[in-house]
């Protein structure tokens, strides 16, 4: 068989839905390493033989076939040889979309039907071999949020169900779990990839607390869509559409999390969930390895995002406690993106009637504002006056930022 090279995967669904393609994967059929380093190819791949182009640094893996030995995506061996065909390497893809290749004449290769399902947006299983990696349940989740038109066939949601039950989910490090989860929040419609992994059980085991929500009441006179779980979708939703980065995005989602464990004569108030949620976001990061960017302002914006949706009722005194509790004065920047992440509760919120994504929100801007005042005060001047007194230093300095705030926020109360 003579060496012939193809793209594959994403680059073909990408370029046939009229996309920009980011990255090409390649694929060499009926070739060994030996041929491939006589070509100035480079060697780098350490479970199956993935060589660099040359001149583009681009990757070319032989065509391969695998086989499952133990459970998770670690348990498999793989098969390269000049004699696999591309459709042998085809089968082993997750989703039909992604089991094309387009040679180098042009021609499209498709043994799967991949462009009839990008015709009729549904995203289907190849082959059985799709339940032997559960990361691919991950990846199915992803792609609906990229992909936010497309369905899942029934046959392959039923496929994902009966992995969840088999314990195949389980087996999932955490790392790669938070690697799926945080470039499918980073997606135009977040929500879509929740819904899948709702739909096939995987959520309550991936995470537990979100999934807890739904089903959970809330006043419906600040909340038209009542449901909590609904509510998180339409938040998160939200700050995808407005493009914030990942650390508000993961804070959004996670803000609300203490009202799934709030105890229902609580219900639907949830008088206390601010200060449940800390702990269970805590424990999710912990568990999941998220960064500490992500887990940080997750914390805040949960305990804090209350407070800053009552920001105009609140006193001078009680707006420079929360900056001093938040470290506002020394990371401004990170309470900025606490406010953005409590904006996008206040507008994910309603239904097809009342959409509240477009409602007046003058909170961040207020806050702002009174924390720029707060930053002006010269803290060393003020220290300098009490320098035979220094343990009266940070009442002083306090005192002075509720001075400066109630001055610029025009508070006349006493």
């Amino acid at each position: 068989m003579p060496m012939q090279i193809y793209v594959v995967g994403g680059a073909v669904r990408d370029e046939l839905l009229g996309l920009p393609v980011q990255d090409h994967d390649w694929v060499v059929v009926g070739a060994t390493p030996e041929q491939m380093i006589a070509q100035g190819f480079r060697p780098v791949g350490k479970d199956f033989p993935v060589f660099l182009h040359p001149r583009t640094q681009e990757e070319y893996a032989l065509a391969r076939t695998e086989r499952k030995t133990a459970p998770g995506y670690h348990g498999f061996v793989f098969h390269t040889s000049p004699e696999v065909r591309l459709e042998d390497d085809l089968i082993r893809r997750d989703l039909t979309i992604n089991a094309m290749a387009r040679a180098e004449d042009g021609s499209i290769v498709d043994p799967y039907g991949g462009q009839q399902d990008l015709q009729e947006r549904v995203f289907r299983h190849v082959s059985e071999a799709f339940a032997e990696d559960p990361v691919r349940i991950l990846r199915l989740a992803r792609f609906a949020a990229r992909f936010a038109d497309f369905r899942v066939a029934d046959a392959t949601n039923a496929l994902m169900r009966t992995m969840v039950d088999e314990g195949e989910v389980d087996a999932l490090v955490p790392e790669r779990v938070w690697q799926e989860l945080s470039r499918g929040l980073m997606e135009q419609k977040p929500s879509r990839m929740f819904a899948v992994l709702r739909d096939c059980g995987a959520l309550s085991r991936i995470l537990p607390e979100l999934d807890a929500l739904w089903g959970v009441p809330q006043p419906p006179l600040h909340h038209p869509e009542v449901d909590t779980g609904v509510h998180m979708m339409l938040v998160i939703d939200y700050a995808a559409e407005r493009g914030f980065d990942l650390p508000i995005r993961f804070a959004a989602l996670m803000h609300d999390l203490g009202k799934g464990v709030t105890p229902a004569e609580h219900w639907p108030k949830h008088h206390g969930h601010e200060g449940m949620g800390p702990r269970l976001i805590t424990d999710l990061c912990k568990r999941l390895r998220v960064p500490t960017d992500c887990r940080d302002l997750a914390v805040m914006t949960a305990r804090e995002h209350g407070n800053v949706s009552r920001a105009m009722a609140l006193r001078p005194q009680t707006i420079v406690t929360l900056f001093e509790r938040c470290d506002a004065f020394r990371k401004p920047e990170r309470f900025a993106q606490m406010l953005l992440a409590s904006e996008c509760d206040a507008r994910g919120r309603g239904h097809e009637t009342h959409d509240m994504r477009y409602r007046d929100y003058p909170q961040g801007a207020y806050l702002l504002n009174a924390l720029a005042a707060a930053r002006a005060v010269n803290a060393g001047e003020v220290a300098a006056r009490f320098a035979e007194d220094k343990a009266r230093i940070p009442e002083a300095v306090h005192a002075a930022r509720v001075a400066a705030v109630k001055a610029a926020l025009g508070d006349v109360r006493d």
